[in-house]
């Protein structure tokens, strides 16, 4: 069985005290063993709690909150020896140096340097500190320091030592100490000392009961009566109570008067607040209140501020709104926004005008349904293959020259239009932003510029026939006079009557060959001279080439002018239309040709090649050997009505470039290095369709 001990003197003191009790016990009580389990003041309560223990020694005053809080049962009083005597009864003592001329009384003890034992300790502190309540001293604010030594003999070796000014110890304890030689009581004074008949110990408190032996709860009461018989049957003589000092044990006392102690100074279980008014707490709570009134003015004021500023943020806000509608409503071209899930957020009035959609019938909509679920030709577009959905998925810009939307009343029209990915304040893509310009006038316009370049092209043509004319007719007289020649011969043969047939057959494929040539020559001039329709092939440009030199041929023979072509035979077909890129070769080479009668007949040479250029276009070059073209000439060579020759009109060049920027390709000037010069245009191998923004 464990005996707890409140070890109020130390560990070893603790165990040479009470171990005799200890054996004592265990040789009246049999079957049992019990020992001493010394504790220190902050150890009790939890030891109890955890049932570490089987019965307790302790000050009256931790035993009141063990009765209460873990139902512990006296079962003896302690009778305390002094001086031969018995005593039951205790106090506390308060007390400084003898030569400490400042402290007589307690009140005197207002501002000092204080020590007492443990904050549970009931005589070494919470006797003492009752009797200051009664005088108006609450050691917890009014004294200079409160300091705790944890034993008794710490607290009288501090006062010894001038460490604090005063002390408290339970009674007994500075007369122990003297008769142990440990001190000398000359050399302290008690406090307002109190004097009690039948009491020879010092104090300056009223007594109360002495410490009580009490079971805890798990111990059975047979064996506390047993060990209850023990004590109170132990001689005051015997060696247990010399070794603990004390005169065996006596019946439980009542402890009532410790109670009303702790009700007084409010201890547990007696820590009930009691009433609190307002009066108490303005005192004790008075510099909150004025660090929470300065608080709640500061909230009050920045409180203010920030409604100000939400109210100046939502105006701010406002204007913003208006004036981001004010754009989006001035621009002339459609603008809305389409959400990740492809609905439409918002739209400006232009697009409302353009579209016939109202806003309130659009936003919320799904934007592909509504605008661009088919393509031109009928087809149905898939919302998969939209490029408004396709930018808020990969988060790619794009501009697309050339598609149609749809309004409301179920018509199409030509659109251009940019689609940009919207993105929030993290950086993410939550869907797009469409700006759209509606290019029926435009479409209008350039389809009347090309008839009207047709047009222009064609009557050019025919001029271009006229200079050209007679080198053709005499290309193709002598086709015809080879025919005629033959023909004569094979007339003379049949009439010789002789059997001329191999003879006649030879002549005769002679004159199917020279008629070929001819119907060529007339093939590819009617090609070039007729009205062609506006539609595109894929051909091979090296072919236009060569068909276009039977054209060319007959003029450059008759002005000396050699031809080379350098034609790379890999290139990809390219969608153009055939006679108006005929015509700006025959321009661009007849020019060639004429600006060579300047030089050396042995030094005219006209080069024509085609490369490609890089993977999306291909080149073509026509390049003389004339005396090349001045800078001054070459700025507006391209412009209408601006010609070097002596007789023109200046158009050739600049229908030319029209075709070629139609074809949307490029058509530019080179000075040769050495000598003439090089004209170039591109053709791309795919001019139209979706272009990505960069």
């Amino acid at each position: 069985m464990r005996i707890g001990v409140l070890s109020h003197r130390g560990t070893e003191a603790t165990y040479r005290m009470w171990s005799p009790t200890a054996d004592y016990l265990t040789r009246q009580v049999q079957d049992h063993l019990f020992e001493i389990v010394p504790l220190n003041f902050d150890r009790v309560d939890p030891t109890v709690a955890a049932g570490e223990v089987d019965f307790i020694l302790v000050n009256p005053g931790i035993y009141v909150n063990l009765e209460v809080r873990h139902r512990v049962s006296r079962v003896a009083t302690l009778n305390n020896k002094i001086g031969g005597e018995s005593h039951n009864q205790f106090g506390g003592v308060a007390f400084t140096r003898s030569d400490n001329r400042d402290i007589h009384r307690l009140a005197d003890l207002r501002g000092t340097r204080f020590m007492a034992v443990d904050k549970t300790s009931l005589g070494g502190y919470q006797m003492i500190w009752g009797e200051l309540m009664d005088i108006g001293i609450d050691p917890r604010q009014d004294l200079s320091s409160l300091s705790f030594g944890n034993t008794h003999d710490n607290v009288v070796m501090a006062v010894r030592n001038g460490e604090v000014d005063a002390g408290t110890v339970r009674t007994n304890i500075l007369e122990r100490m003297a008769n142990s030689g440990q001190i000398d009581l000359a050399e302290f004074r008690v406090i307002a000392p109190i004097t009690t008949d039948n009491f020879p110990f010092l104090k300056s408190t009223h007594l109360y009961p002495e410490w009580p032996f009490s079971k805890v709860q798990h111990t059975s009461n047979k064996l506390a009566q047993q060990v209850a018989i023990a004590l109170l049957n132990m001689p005051t003589d015997h060696s247990a109570a010399i070794s603990g000092n004390y005169a065996g044990w006596t019946i439980p006392l009542d402890y009532q008067p410790v109670h009303e102690l702790f009700r007084k100074l409010e201890l547990p279980p007696y820590n009930i607040s009691k009433k609190f008014t307002l009066r108490d707490v303005v005192k004790r709570y008075f510099y909150g209140f004025i660090l929470g009134s300065i608080l709640l003015i500061l909230l009050v004021m920045i409180s203010s501020w920030i409604l100000r500023l939400n109210r100046e943020l939502r105006k701010a806000k406002l204007c913003l709104e208006r004036q981001h509608t004010l754009i989006l409503n001035s621009v002339a071209d459609g603008i809305y926004g389409v959400d990740d899930s492809g609905n439409s957020t918002f739209v400006n009035q232009a697009m409302e005008k353009i579209t016939g959609w109202p806003a309130e019938e659009i936003i919320g909509k799904n934007q592909h349904e509504l605008l661009h679920h088919t393509r031109a030709d009928g087809s149905p577009f898939p919302a998969c293959e939209c490029p408004v959905y396709a930018t808020f998925k990969d988060s790619v810009p794009r501009i697309i020259q050339d598609d149609i939307f749809w309004k409301k009343d179920g018509s199409s029209f030509p659109v251009e239009y940019a689609s940009s990915p919207l993105k929030d304040d993290k950086g993410k893509t939550i869907g797009s932003v469409v700006i759209f310009r509606d290019v029926s006038d435009r479409k209008k316009a350039e389809e009347q510029a090309r008839q009207h370049l047709n047009e222009l092209a064609h009557v050019t043509r025919f001029n271009t026939m006229g200079g050209m004319i007679a080198g053709i007719a005499h290309e193709i007289n002598q086709p015809l006079t080879a025919i005629a020649t033959n023909a004569h011969a094979c007339i003379r043969l049949l009439d010789s009557g002789e059997d001329q047939s191999e003879k006649v057959s030879d002549i005769i494929e002679k004159i199917g060959a020279q008629a070929e040539r001819a119907g060529e020559i007339i093939r590819q001039l009617r090609s070039f001279v007729r009205k062609e329709e506006p539609q595109r092939l894929m051909v091979n440009i090296n072919t236009i080439i060569e068909e276009t030199i039977l054209l060319l041929a007959p003029e450059a023979k008759k002005s000396q002018v050699s031809i080379e072509l350098n034609l790379d035979k890999t290139l990809k077909k390219v969608p153009i239309q055939t006679i108006q890129i005929q015509q700006v070769i025959i321009n661009l080479a007849q020019n060639a040709i004429e600006a060579m009668s300047e030089v050396a007949e042995n030094q005219r040479h006209l080069t024509i090649a085609t490369a490609a250029a890089g993977n999306n276009a291909i080149t073509v070059s026509i390049a003389d050997t004339g005396p090349g073209i001045e800078r001054k000439v070459a700025e507006q060579l391209f412009n209408p009505f601006v010609t070097t020759k002596t007789r023109g009109m200046g158009l050739g060049l600049s229908i030319s470039k029209g075709i070629i920027d139609l074809h949307k390709g490029s058509l530019f000037l080179n000075n040769n290095s050495s000598q003439g010069a090089t004209f170039r245009f591109t053709l791309p191998l795919n001019p139209g369709g979706e272009l990505n923004a960069k």
